[in-house]
């Protein structure tokens, strides 16, 4: 599929429950969000899964009454709502213990507070679409190119990714301009089609 192609609206595909592809497509492309979302508000992994589960089915049981309002929101902000919603379901279980809860390098630290998990699911948010849009591109770009924008990635120089690949400045940065203006476009008609509930 050519990177600019576009396909019809998934979140109105959603309204049949019995759409397994779709789902599968859904689950596939907001999965990895919502438990990065997760993590970042400090839940354990297997409680990220848990609410990522619980998400799904909220959503599966809903879609089919669902009317999608612009005027009332964005998609975003009702996927946000859902998820902060499951975190709290999940986080107050009657048999959980209530706890601080261990990170990886044995601090404790409680989730984060409500009023940054808009910051933290906008952040969550562009950096899954940047993901979505990066995946999309690598197969479509010739091997230089991905390496060269895959090390300006990960903060390398133009100055240093040009004397190490024997290209020249100039041809570094018009690497980088072309995939990043690829990239800008793929991200916005990734964020229109999500919010083409038709």
């Amino acid at each position: 599929m050519n990177w600019q192609t576009t396909e019809p609206s998934l979140l109105a595909r959603l309204r049949d429950p019995h759409d397994q592809d779709a789902w599968f497509r859904f689950e596939n492309r907001y999965g990895e969000l919502i438990v990065r979302y997760c993590l970042a508000r400090g839940l354990q992994w297997d409680d990220a899964e848990d609410v990522r589960q619980m998400v799904l089915m909220n959503l599966h049981r809903a879609f089919p009454r669902f009317e999608y309002q612009p005027e009332k929101g964005r998609f975003r902000g009702y996927l946000a709502t859902t998820v902060r919603r499951s975190i709290h379901r999940q986080m107050t279980r009657p048999f959980r213990k209530q706890e601080l809860l261990e990170m990886k390098d044995g601090a404790h630290r409680e989730p984060a507070a409500e009023d940054r998990s808009d910051e933290i699911w906008e952040t969550e948010w562009l950096e899954h679409h940047l993901r979505l849009a990066l995946r999309r591109i690598r197969p479509t770009l010739e091997p230089k190119s991905t390496v060269v924008f895959e090390r300006f990635l990960r903060g390398e120089g133009t100055d240093e990714i040009a004397s190490s690949m024997g290209m020249t400045v100039a041809a570094v940065h018009k690497v980088k301009q072309r995939v990043r203006d690829k990239v800008r476009a793929l991200v916005t008609q990734q964020i229109e089609d999500e919010e083409t509930f038709e």
